[in-house]
């Protein structure tokens, strides 16, 4: 203890001496260099200086900490703190210091001293040999001056959150724990709908959408119970009776009683969510229905044949050529229906080429007169400067044709109906918006009734095969979905807009055509007037009914038939001796070898055989799956004797090539 003592009242004295004596140097050496050491230092600066031993025993004090406690530093020195600055143990600084000495860092203290009557910030720093305090008083005033400007602080504090909670694009609310609105920021009128004002005061469960309530009451109460911020998403109701989903972060607050909620609307991302559900839906349906269409189609095949076989046999029957008729009759309507299928399915066969939307606009409007009737009044609006579009023209008039029939349906009591064309741009944004389209440009055709309109869970659901509003027997459900799939089939986009009693609007994007380099659409050859042939055909059908009707077709035109069942029985054929002229073979067959695979090999083996293709889907649909064999039609199923022998023979006599 006496070392800390001696070490403590020579640093004094040595700053006595320094103050006296500014130009000599601590040696006693008159005209020596000065060099300040560490007590001069701290002699000189304002602010007061303690250090104190591990022992809490004050062993230095600077003169600006004499004029601080207005006392003789050596009387002071050796004692510990709070006997030299007369402190009791609980005093608020004596607390902040033990706890700086646990802790091992800083000390940072602000407080008005009773003893000094003044306002004192202090500030200490521990080392291994004690702690070094540095503090400075101020007069009586300070503490008014410090709370002044504490007082502007918090003025400043409030004006930034004020700020934050006038513009912030967030719904912001602050809820009693009753759930009533405190506080509600301006952002509600462009969220919700209504203003402030219109909330205050009011229960949170008033705009809680209903089936909500209990999620969001769960979260509130987990978040009071927690004392942590909690997120979760529940929607609130706009002022037009929509709902909004809202993502929430909210925390409860003990000392002020009360919830803060951050509600962030979240409207975009689930639109887009729920359109990429509904894609994906609708392109397993689309699977389903391609694949069932494609079965069927097969069995129809079969029904056709054979009917047609029975009618050449029962020609001149009076009694069962009636019943023929029927079957083959009840068959083409089967036929029908799979066409539409294949068409939802995207998977029917089209022809695109370049077209003009105002020539097959005007074409279909003339069939729409007779087709409407009289109480509805057609008006077109074509564009003057329209681009050339790329598209089936056929396709395009049987879309036009049901969408106005779906129109006529929703005006029973008659109205208006507007068939309207215009150039397009789908731009990055709206892409964004709608997950399906491609950004470019597009040609438009919208058709507009004055209906009744459909709510949004119909305009959901509208182009699902299958689905209908009409009553029992007055459609199939597969009107729109045709539309459906032509539009997505031919690389466009397809949109309802629809309101309750204010009609709906459908517009189909067809994508604009090349500007040069596109080829022209070739007819095809015309079919002969003699049909029946002597060449040798090798048919390839993993069907067996199917191939037995394709090959009776085929014997009854004249033409020598060999048959396959898969693509490696038909290689064994074609290895074998003897001469082929044609492989009509089915595209998807199993055992590994398809049809695109077997023409190649067929030609490897028989370089200039030519081939046919079948199948129950489209043309489309196999180039789909990978590269086309070149030069190769392709007959879709079901089809008549007339059509497998027209395709033949074209198959046949086409050159090489072509």
């Amino acid at each position: 203890m006496s070392d800390h003592l001696a070490a403590g009242r020579s640093a004094n004295a040595d700053a006595a001496a320094l103050r006296d004596n500014p130009g000599s140097s601590s040696d006693g050496k008159a005209g020596a260099p000065v060099r300040p050491s560490a007590e001069a230092i701290l002699a000189g600066i304002s602010d007061a200086v303690i250090v104190l031993d591990n022992d809490w025993r004050l062993v230095y004090s600077n003169p600006a900490a004499e004029r601080v406690w207005g006392g003789d530093a050596d009387s002071l020195l050796g004692r510990t703190l709070h006997e030299s600055l007369q402190l009791a143990p609980d005093n608020p600084f004596m607390t902040a210091y033990m706890k700086s000495k646990q802790s091992g860092e800083p000390l940072a203290y602000v407080g008005y001293s009773e003893v000094y009557g003044a306002w004192v910030d202090a500030r200490g720093y521990p080392h291994p040999d004690g702690y070094t305090i540095l503090f400075s008083a101020g007069s009586k005033e300070r503490p008014i001056v410090r709370m002044a400007e504490t007082a502007r602080e918090r003025e400043a504090t409030r004006s930034i959150n004020q700020r934050i909670f006038d513009t912030s694009l967030d719904l912001i609310l602050v809820v009693d724990r009753r759930g009533d609105f405190l506080r509600v920021s301006p952002s509600s009128l462009a969220i919700l709908g209504y203003q402030p004002d219109e909330m205050i005061g009011r229960s949170a469960k008033e705009f809680v959408h209903a089936g909500d309530i209990e999620d969001t009451r769960s979260n509130m109460r987990l978040a009071r119970r927690g004392r942590l911020p909690r997120t979760f998403e529940c929607r609130y109701m706009h002022k037009n009776g929509h709902p909004v989903p809202l993502a929430w972060t909210g925390v409860w607050s003990e000392p002020d009683e009360r919830y803060f909620f951050i509600g962030r609307d979240v409207t975009e991302r689930v639109t887009l969510e729920s359109q990429l559900r509904q894609a994906q839906k609708m392109e397993a349906v689309g699977q389903l229905t391609g694949g069932v269409a494609h079965d069927f189609n097969n069995i129809l095949t079969v029904i056709i044949g054979m009917t047609e076989l029975l009618s050449d046999e029962l020609a001149g029957n009076a009694e069962l050529s009636p019943i023929v008729a029927a079957v083959d009759e009840a068959a083409t309507r089967g036929a029908q229906l799979t066409q539409r299928m294949l068409a939802f399915a995207r998977k029917q066969p089209l022809h695109s080429r370049d077209l003009d939307l105002n020539e097959a606009v005007s074409r279909t409007v003339k069939l729409l007169e007779r087709t409407l009737g009289e109480h509805i009044a057609v008006k077109t609006v074509l564009a003057g400067d329209l681009w050339t579009a790329f598209a089936d023209s056929s396709q395009l008039e049987d879309t036009i044709l049901n969408l106005a029939v779906n129109a006529r349906d929703a005006m029973p009591g008659g109205g208006q109906l507007v068939i309207e064309t215009a150039n397009a741009v789908l731009d990055e944004q709206y892409a964004a918006q709608n997950v399906e389209v491609m950004p470019g440009e597009y040609v438009s055709v919208s058709i507009t009734d004055s209906g009744s309109g459909m709510p949004p869970d119909v305009v959901e659901r509208a182009f699902e095969p299958f689905f209908t509003t009409k009553e029992v027997g007055r459609g199939t459900g597969l009107g729109l979905s045709m539309v459906y799939g032509f539009v997505k089939q031919s690389r466009g986009h397809v949109k309802i807009y629809s309101e309750i009693a204010h009609g709906t609007r459908i517009m189909v994007y067809l994508p604009r055509a090349a500007a040069a380099g596109r080829v022209a659409e070739q007819p095809g050859a015309s079919p002969r007037a003699a049909l029946s042939g002597h060449e040798t055909i090798l048919v390839v059908e993993d069907s067996d009914a199917v191939r037995r009707v394709a090959v009776n077709i085929l014997r009854g035109l004249g033409y020598q038939v060999e048959e396959a069942e898969d693509g490696p029985s038909a290689l064994k054929v074609l290895e074998r001796p003897g001469h082929i002229d044609l492989l009509f073979t089915d595209l998807i067959m199993p055992n590994g070898i398809d049809g695109q695979e077997l023409a190649r090999r067929a030609r490897a083996l028989r370089p200039g055989l030519k081939a046919l293709f079948t199948s129950g889907y489209s043309e489309q649909f196999i180039k789909g799956r990978g590269p086309t064999e070149a030069g190769v039609a392709l007959l879709s199923k079901p089809y008549r004797t007339k059509q497998l022998a027209e395709a033949v023979r074209n198959a046949l006599e086409a050159r090489p090539g072509s």
